[in-house]
Order: structure tokens, then sequence, then C-alpha cells
């Protein structure tokens, strides 16, 4: 039979792919030969993806729990797939780096439009019975957001805000490490030691968040942004999505949780606890940390008013409820 011409440009190409190899070109087409077809159900590997769903009580919303949970895990490893391609960019142009943050804020955006599954998605009963079996596990526990965090600015940027002051560039990784902000969310007010769900974090992360942010020391999106050529830097579209990550990670992605919060662990003038022990009405506030990656992009007034209109709204339904 004749041999097309483009099939015998592609069976040359092929033959110089593999020539190096150590097997001939022959013993992979005998691979490809011998494979089975490939199926949409094995390539996403859907049973095992559908069988990791395992809840700890008979709760029926607990499911609802936990797969949106292990979803929005999935999309995390997606946007730190998208940093990570800016920060190890070598030749970072104003434009791949726009494309990039129209990914991340596009993930953004999917998490905190789809979180009303989480807010009005399940019944208040089912969900303060059930979170019962969870303790102390918690979504403060997620590293792969500390991660997120890490990758997009240096340290001394979330660190406390009430700390942040003494801190800079000049520190060590390990000393703004302890002054993050994140971790007085696990500090327990009454007795102000560690939470076991803080303790359990640190044993198991700590020394990877270190690994990470000694990695990426000057050359997180925060630096890469501060390399750009001068005029990449007046980029108009650039600029906005900077400052559209920024809003989507520091306040709205935070204003989801404290909706679903308030929802679930607060009645009357009673405040539940969170799994995990945090101290959520402190730790979750936006105005209250004042988290910013580029913190160089926001003047003083809208850095003064960080997330304050949502809060304000807050704390006023909460006193006419009273």
């Amino acid at each position: 039979m004749e041999i097309k011409p483009e099939i015998a440009d592609r069976i040359s190409k092929l033959e110089e792919k593999f020539k190096n190899s150590g097997q001939d070109m022959g013993s992979y087409l005998d691979g490809l030969l011998y494979d089975r077809y490939l199926s949409y159900w094995d390539y996403v590997s859907l049973d095992t993806l559908l069988s990791l769903q395992k809840t700890n009580t008979h709760f029926p919303d607990e499911t609802i729990f936990i797969t949106y949970h292990q979803i929005t895990e999935l999309y995390f490893k997606l946007i730190i797939h998208e940093q990570k391609q800016i920060i190890e960019n070598e030749s970072l142009t104003a434009s791949f780096f726009t494309e990039k943050l129209l990914r991340l804020n596009r993930y953004f955006r999917i998490l905190i439009n789809s979180f009303d599954v989480m807010i009005k998605g399940m019944e208040r009963e089912q969900f303060l019975k059930f979170r019962m079996a969870l303790l102390p596990a918690s979504g403060f526990q997620s590293a792969q957001f500390r991660m997120i965090e890490i990758y997009a600015t240096p340290l001394e940027h979330i660190v406390l805000h009430d700390n942040r002051k003494n801190f800079s560039q000049e520190n060590s990784i390990e000393e703004l490490y302890e002054q993050v902000y994140w971790k007085r969310g696990g500090i327990d007010l009454k007795t102000g030691e560690k939470t076991l769900t803080l303790k359990q974090f640190e044993k198991r992360y700590t020394p990877r968040f270190l690994r990470i942010a000694k990695e990426v020391k000057g050359s997180t999106m925060f630096h890469k942004y501060k390399q750009l050529r001068p005029e990449e830097k007046q980029d108009t579209k650039l600029i906005l999505a900077m400052k559209e990550f920024d809003i989507n990670v520091n306040i709205n992605w935070l204003l989801m949780h404290m909706g679903a919060a308030h929802r679930y662990l607060s009645r009357d003038k009673e405040t539940i606890a969170a799994t995990g022990g945090t101290n959520w009405k402190k730790f979750l506030p936006p105005g209250f940390q004042k988290i910013s990656f580029f913190p160089n992009l926001w003047n003083e007034e809208e850095f003064n008013d960080w997330g304050k209109q949502w809060v304000n709204h807050m704390f006023n339904s909460e006193n006419r409820n009273n």
C-alpha cells in the first residue's frame, strides 16, 4: 500500500524524535498498536474522583460541603499553576502577565459566584450537627490558599496589620512568617494559646511554606511587576487586572466566607465558634487585616476603606437585629 507523503513526513519526524531514546521507532509503534483506546472516564479518573467524597456523618448536606471544598481546592491548584508561569517567566511582558491575571481572576470569579452553594445550599440545622464530626478540621487549614498568598506577594505584606510597620524585607523569612496575619485566627482568645487546628497546620506545612517563600524571594508576582520595563508598568490593562486580583482574593473571597459564617454561626446575640476554634469575626473581615498583594497600586484613601463598606453593612444589620 502506498504511503501518503504527509504520513511519510510524520514517520521521518518520529524517527528523529525517538532515535536518542534507546529504543527504535518500531518499538514505539508496537506500543501504539497494542494500546487500547482512551476513554473520557479513564482520562479524568472519574471513578477515583467520585470516590473521594467520603463523609463522616449520615447528614445528606455534608456531601455538598465536602464536594464544594474539593472543587475549591482544584481551582486553587489551577490558580497556583498560573502564578508559577508568571514567576518562572524570565522574559515577562505586560501582555503575558495580563493574560495570566485574566485567567486568575476568572477562576476566582467562578469561586466567588459559586459560594451561594455554601451560603444558601445547605440546611443550617444539618450543618450545625455534621460540623461537630469534623473537629478540629477547618478551612483555615487550606495550604493552597496560603501558597497563593506567598506566590503573590512578599511576606512583609501579609504580616499582621498592627505589626506591619515594624517589619520589612530586611527581616528574615522566618521572622516574617511568625507574624503572618492568619496565625492570629488560630489563637484561642481566652487562653492566648495556639489551637490544635493551628498546631496541626504548622506542623504539616511550615517547612513547605518557608521553602516556597525562600524560593520566590524577590520574584513573587509583586516583584515581577516591579521588574517590568517602565513603559510596561504603565499598561492600563495590566494594572486593572492586578487590582481586580487583589480585590477578588483579599476582599471578595473573604466576604463570601463572612456571609457563610454569619448565616451558619450567628444566631440572635450568640456567636458559634468555627470548627477549628478560629475567631472568624476577627480573622475574616478584610477591613481588619488590610491585606493587599500590590499595595503600591492603591492610594491611602482606598487602602483605609479596604472592605469597609461591607463590614459596616453587616455591623449595622446585626445592630438592627439585636
